[in-house]
């Protein structure tokens, strides 16, 4: 079984409770506000128009002219990306999210997991997190395309939204380069299932006919087109999240953690047992994530909200 965030279930079940915190995910819990769903995107089939404005609404606010799809979050990407190639070596640069090694090793890659980046080159595959989840670890643009000359390479982008610089989306449309976008963990809206592959058009082709004729909602298809040109909104989250990034650390080193990283919607920390430090934020009813690989590692996403971020203070304090 792979351990993943989100799993509020489990934390129903072990600890009860209905007034749950997720902060387990690195999803924004400020989403952008729902507008008005017209009763057509659920009772017809998603058209053609509304399927190409959420892609022309996604090349301008991912800065890319390359040719891209919509899929069901970038999860189905992942699922289908170890299929565009005959199965080989993959290199995954770890540790990250766990499902890239296991989509690749289910569709018959043998898969090795690397800890520097100057160990991926020569695969037939290799694998970047960009940031990573969960250290929020990044790598230049220009280091990625170099390695992409030498190596075919998958880039997750879904944490990168508050850093656009970090991005290789201008840079895509060449063959052996292919980037995944998130829609719902910036947005906020992860249970609209939406997620954008960014690649040459031969891959995107490929990946458009293992996707079917309709893989997105019309409603998720709506709501992202108009989200992804509202400029404003994308400015004031990113100068939101970066204050309260630092406020969320400093609660933390004032719980005696240490931070190790992170992104903007999610924080890494070094805790004496992540363990408990985990089942001490439950008996608050808030959910975080921590990591088989290391006992003292505590992933946290953000509070949304004077309540939430006042309940996080009162558990890191308790």
């Amino acid at each position: 079984m792979l351990d993943h965030g989100g799993n509020i279930d489990a934390a129903i079940a072990r600890f009860g409770g209905t007034n749950w915190i997720d902060l387990s995910t690195g999803i924004n819990r400020v989403p952008y506000p729902m507008p008005d769903i017209p009763a057509s995107d659920w009772a017809m089939l998603p058209t053609q128009a509304a399927k190409s404005a959420v892609l022309a609404a996604a090349r301008v606010a991912y800065r890319t002219q390359a040719p891209m799809l919509a899929t069901a979050g970038a999860q189905a990407a992942i699922q289908m990306i170890p299929r565009l190639m005959r199965p080989g070596l993959a290199r995954v640069l770890s540790p990250t999210y766990n499902e890239h090694a296991a989509a690749l090793r289910s569709a018959g890659w043998q898969v090795q997991q690397v800890t520097h980046f100057d160990q991926l080159a020569g695969a037939d595959l290799a694998v970047v997190v960009n940031p990573n989840n969960p250290d929020g670890q990044s790598f230049a643009a220009t280091d990625l395309q170099d390695l992409a000359q030498k190596t075919p390479l998958g880039v997750d982008e879904s944490f990168v939204d508050p850093r656009p610089d970090l991005s290789l989306a201008p840079l895509a449309g060449s063959p052996g380069l292919i980037i995944l976008r998130s829609f719902g963990k910036f947005y906020g809206l992860a249970g609209l299932r939406l997620g954008f592959v960014i690649g040459s058009t031969e891959d995107i082709a490929r990946l458009t006919e293992m996707s079917g004729p309709w893989p997105v909602n019309g409603a998720a298809l709506r709501i992202a087109t108009q989200a992804l040109r509202d400029d404003d909104w994308v400015k004031a989250t990113i100068l939101r999240l970066r204050t309260e990034t630092a406020a969320a650390d400093a609660l933390a080193k004032a719980a005696g953690w240490s931070a190790l990283g992170g992104t903007e919607l999610f924080r890494l920390y070094d805790t004496p047992d992540a363990e408990a430090a985990q089942v001490q934020l439950a008996r608050h009813q808030i959910w975080s994530r921590i990591f088989p690989y290391s006992n003292r590692w505590l992933r946290l996403g953000l509070p949304g909200g004077d309540v939430e971020w006042a309940r996080l203070a009162r558990a890191l304090a308790d």
